[in-house]
């Protein structure tokens, strides 16, 4: 089977902020600003970098390297740790921008976003006046030194291929006209969803840089190399037709912290395990469903691990509900080792009208309005400014953290900001 290039007008951008949250410091301190920085997990030699600032990484630091590599390389760099809620608000305000063109938004993770343009009106405009726009839109009413790349394609695949072309501060679009010529000026890992795993793969069977790729037969890719539906999914992908438009729905929420300090103590564990349940509470109740599974899983710091989830017959929606299940299945485990990482989460979601009411409705509803109450003060005034008991003196126990490349929790900001 042989199918063209999408000769279509491209309606999709990518936009993808410039190391985003070292970007961030600089623009809330204008004194690290032109300076080689980076946001590491902790301002500790063993600690990793998360996000180098551009200064870094024009002099090789790079994400994932640690913090006594980086000083290698530049004795002098800056180490700051991760502030969430400046993140957090950067990745709210661009998407309200976002949204001023285009219904269509999807947050891709902290620094990125899709906005797709079809039957959208402002596309008569055109999408590189639009992208020049939001560049300008994005440094007056965010801040002066936050800038992005954008990438504008007839898919997601080739508008992120293109937001990565020139970074930073890139401008690009990709269409039938110009893909051969930008398929031959970049390597295979550098087309997202292609490792190193993937790309031995490729070479194995003579393809060793994209524009092969591109030319690849259909049934070679799927029969030969990927030996699944795959690669008849990136036959298309490679040309520029959509597929990657999946809109997955929510399964679970959830939450983990990796501790500080090791420990196996419960009195130490109970009130982390508390803040969990408290932080999954507020997702669950805020997207209006009841839970009626918990999981919990620890990892020791033998790097050994245990994981049991659970069902219930009754809807858990309030933290108190999940937070009593938590306990239960934590005190299952078959040995008391000191943990590292400790997460809980809820599944088997299920919208909370209509909901089947259990024989203490009243005690029940009482502890609903009391929650819903709760989230209202903690949203106006800030997290955890009302908290259980036990969570009492946690504030610096377990530190808030952003997952940098995840999307769920991202999700809830976006759909509530």
């Amino acid at each position: 089977m042989d199918l063209p290039i999408n000769r279509n007008v491209p309606t999709i951008m990518h936009i993808d902020l410039n190391s985003c949250f070292a970007t961030a410091e600089q623009q809330a301190n204008p004194l690290l600003r032109d300076k080689p920085l980076c946001v590491a997990a902790y301002n500790s030699p063993n600690s990793c970098v998360i996000s180098p600032s551009i200064e870094a990484k024009k002099l090789g630091i790079k994400v994932g390297m640690q913090v006594r590599d980086a000083r290698l390389i530049y004795k002098n760099v800056i180490i700051r740790t991760p502030d969430p809620p400046k993140y957090r608000d950067i990745h709210q305000k661009f998407c309200k921008i976002f949204r001023d063109y285009s219904p269509n938004v999807t947050p891709k993770s902290i620094d990125e976003a899709v906005i797709d343009f079809n039957n959208v009106p402002a596309i008569k405009r055109g999408l590189v006046e639009i992208g020049r726009e939001i560049k300008r839109r994005m440094r007056k009413e965010i801040g002066e030194w936050i800038s992005c790349s954008i990438g504008i394609a007839p898919n997601r695949f080739l508008a992120k291929l293109g937001a990565s072309l020139h970074k930073p501060d890139g401008l690009d679009v990709i269409t039938y006209e110009n893909l051969e010529e930008v398929y031959g000026k970049v390597n295979l890992i550098d087309l997202c969803g292609i490792n190193t795993r993937f790309q031995a793969r490729l070479n194995a069977y003579g393809i060793s840089t994209p524009l092969e790729f591109l030319q690849a037969k259909c049934e070679t890719l799927q029969h030969q190399v990927f030996k699944s539906i795959c690669g008849y999914y990136w036959y298309l992908r490679l040309r520029g037709w959509e597929i990657d438009a999946v809109d997955f729905s929510r399964k679970s929420y959830g939450h983990q912290y990796a501790l500080q300090r090791h420990t196996s103590d419960p009195q130490e564990l109970y009130p982390m395990l508390m803040k969990l349940c408290e932080k999954t509470g507020r997702r669950l109740r805020r997207s209006e469903n009841v839970a009626y599974g918990v999981h919990v899983s620890c990892v020791y710091n033998d790097h050994t691990y245990w994981h049991q989830s659970k069902t219930f017959r009754t809807p858990l929606y309030t933290t108190t509900d999940l937070y009593i299940k938590a306990i239960l299945i934590f005190n299952n485990q078959p040995e008391r080792k000191k943990v590292s990482q400790l997460a809980v989460s809820c599944f088997y979601l299920v919208p909370t009208e209509p909901e089947q009411l259990d024989l203490f409705y009243d005690l029940s509803s009482k502890k609903k309005k009391v929650s819903e109450a709760t989230d209202k003060i903690n949203d106006k005034y800030g997290e955890f400014v009302i908290t259980p008991a036990r969570m009492m003196g946690m504030k610096d126990t377990i530190l808030d953290r952003v997952a940098f490349g995840g999307v769920k929790e991202l999700e809830d900001l976006y759909g509530h900001s």
